[in-house]
């Protein structure tokens, strides 16, 4: 008798506690109806949050479709897009003020998912990859189109001028290209370096764009006239000569300019030494080489040499190549790097690289970069 007593009990306590909620239940009727949707439609302009919890409620209750749901799933839709929206901006300004790449990158997506042509997550998302080298391959489409509306007049925050975002963002279209082709990423280098900014003052970069000059046309050049080291001299000889000359010259410059820019002591003698052997190797002698180091940066980064198809009728008895010569090539000299000795052995570079460990250790960055941003 006691354990019915104590069951019935215990099926009292169940029953009392199961008649709230079973009176909780909403019905979708057309009294809920009216009253949820009458919330939703004087709230959703005055007090939003108040409107999307009506709408949820409704299409939580109502799951079959009728005259109110398509205006209510529009809101819903757009109400937790803007609020999701407004959560990545911050989130974003933060990445980018604690320089957490990997977040700038997801955060940034999904910005553009709704505001594709922001240029200011456009520019941050293209300089990802010079902060994080494993970004780099993500960071070149935005790069590609922040330099594009930067230069169809678009602002270039965050960034504290036009020429500074511009050199950066080329420069990482640069590094992403020299893994693949070296010699197409010369142009981009030398189209970074002209711009005036920070960029155009690190000795990194210009040693970067010497080992590209080294990886690509030198190589190249050095390979093609290795066919002619120990022949009798031809005009097909000369030619290939001067044409190796002229990349071997632009690598110079670049080398000199690196030293010059150089203040870590270790960093400059390693350059220096580098700088030495090839400008040694290309005109026979050291002479010169100092005083190119110390008037390199005043005069124009030179481009990428267009190749000789013919020489020029020598004027005057051919001289060694002048070591301030931007044009880099003297065709009437077999006596230069990479060119043979007369012995029938390749000198110098012909393995197409200038090496040494002088690079800085920093990738550049561009300063202090501002984290608000405007839109486009």
């Amino acid at each position: 008798m006691k354990r019915t007593i104590k069951l019935l009990a215990l099926a009292a306590v169940v029953a009392v506690f199961a008649v709230p909620a079973l009176a909780q239940t909403k019905e979708c009727n057309d009294e809920f109806k009216s009253a949820t949707y009458s919330k939703w439609y004087d709230n959703r302009q005055k007090d939003q949050p108040a409107a999307y919890e009506a709408a949820k409620e409704y299409l939580a209750v109502c799951t079959t479709d009728d005259q109110y749901t398509a205006a209510l799933k529009k809101f819903k839709a757009a109400y937790e897009a803007a609020t999701a929206d407004v959560t990545n901006r911050t989130q974003f300004n933060e990445a980018v003020q604690k320089k957490n790449y990997a977040e700038q990158m997801r955060l940034g997506k999904a910005l553009l998912a709704t505001d594709p042509d922001n240029p200011a997550v456009n520019i941050v998302l293209g300089l990802a990859g010079t902060g994080d080298p494993n970004l780099l391959s993500e960071s070149v489409p935005y790069a590609k189109k922040a330099i594009q509306m930067i230069e169809a007049g678009k602002p270039f925050d965050p960034l504290p001028s036009k020429d500074t975002a511009l050199a950066f963002l080329n420069y990482v279209l640069a590094k992403s290209t020299v893994k693949s082709d070296a010699t197409a990423a010369i142009p981009l280098f030398v189209k970074a370096l002209r711009f005036e900014s920070d960029l155009k003052k690190n000795p990194l970069v210009y040693n970067e764009l010497a080992a590209a000059y080294g990886e690509g046309p030198v190589a190249k050049l050095s390979e093609d006239y290795k066919k002619f080291v120990g022949q009798p001299e031809s005009p097909e000889s000369k030619l290939a000569l001067a044409n190796l000359n002229q990349a071997i010259d632009r690598q110079i410059d670049a080398l000199a300019r690196t030293a010059a820019l150089s203040t870590n002591p270790a960093d400059k003698k390693a350059i220096m030494d580098v700088l030495t052997g090839l400008y040694t190797d290309r005109n026979q002698s050291q002479n010169g080489l100092n005083e190119l180091v110390a008037s390199v940066l005043t005069k124009p980064l030179p481009d990428l040499p267009t190749p000789l198809t013919s020489l020029p009728t020598p004027s005057a008895p051919a001289t060694p190549a002048n070591s301030g010569s931007q044009s880099g090539s003297n065709p009437g000299t077999t006596s230069t790097a990479g060119a043979g000795n007369g012995s029938g052995t390749a000198t110098g570079t012909t393995s197409g690289k200038a090496t040494g460990s002088a690079k800085p250790t920093a990738t550049p960055t561009p300063k202090k970069p501002r984290t608000n941003y405007r839109r486009g």
